[in-house]
């Protein structure tokens, strides 16, 4: 089986060593490409490069879509990966076997979900950003895809999520998603206004990705297998712990009941 797992990044890092498997790619490189970057680039062929600072990482997703021909397709960050579990090391993420042995399992590999305890995804989605863009995802996925708003409502009611738009899949499941993912990310684009947002709030449509996984899983029933992640470096887990209290109990002005 050919498969090849992105390593987004928008500048060299370390990365792992198995070339074959593990393809750094240059999110945005339309913009942050220097010379002697030795990584695949998002703006070769068919792309949305210049999208990057409002999508992220999907500007990777988008150009793989486009251009990669492999058995199974794979996005992971440069200090965010799939883990065989324990030690928080570059040597210690999944090798080709154990892949293959997940996609045995399953033709979707995603990351252990992400639980918020005190949040629901959509309350946590709006103490940290606009809600506006989520709302109008909504709005997007009951005009032109009303079978999926059923499953829309039950991910943004719960407590936990499949994030960081990380996965591997089946070059079939891996077509389905990005078919259905960028036509309703380019709806919305479409709808909203996000000349005013910060640097931080403009990534709008990597963030809204991240709820998305799930709505499409749930959906069509997709099966799939959960693996251990790793983040790499220093997670500042209290400061993110703070800054969640902060969003919940001080944070008003961005509240909704609908969800």
């Amino acid at each position: 089986m050919k498969i090849k797992i992105m390593v987004a990044a928008h500048k060299e890092f370390p990365m792992p060593e198995n070339k074959d498997l593990y393809m750094p790619i240059l999110v945005g490189a339309i913009r942050n490409y220097k010379e002697g970057i030795d990584y695949q680039r998002d703006d070769d062929g068919e792309n949305i490069s210049l999208k990057n600072p409002n999508f992220n990482e999907l500007t990777a997703v988008y150009w793989a879509w486009k251009n990669l021909d492999a058995d199974a397709i794979g996005l992971v960050h440069y200090r965010r990966l799939f883990s065989k579990g324990g030690k928080r090391e570059l040597n210690n993420i999944l090798d080709k076997e154990q892949i293959e042995q997940l996609l045995n399992k399953a033709p979707i590999v995603v990351p252990k979900k992400r639980k918020y305890y005190i949040e629901s995804n959509y309350s946590h989605y709006v103490h940290a950003h606009p809600k506006e863009p989520l709302d109008a995802t909504r709005d997007v996925i009951a005009e032109n895809y009303p079978r999926y708003l059923n499953a829309f409502d039950q991910v943004m009611h719960k407590t936990s999520a499949h994030m960081f738009n990380m996965f591997i899949m089946k070059k079939k499941e891996f077509n389905q998603y990005s078919e259905w993912l960028f036509d309703v990310l380019f709806k919305v684009e479409d709808r909203i206004d996000i000349s005013g947002y910060s640097v931080q709030d403009a990534r709008v449509f990597g963030f809204l990705a991240e709820r998305l996984m799930d709505v499409w899983l749930l959906t069509n029933e997709k099966k799939y297998t959960e693996a251990a992640w790793v983040q790499l470096g220093d997670r500042k887990l209290m400061a993110k712990i703070f800054n969640l209290i902060k969003r919940k109990f001080f944070v008003t002005s961005n509240k909704r009941t609908h969800f």
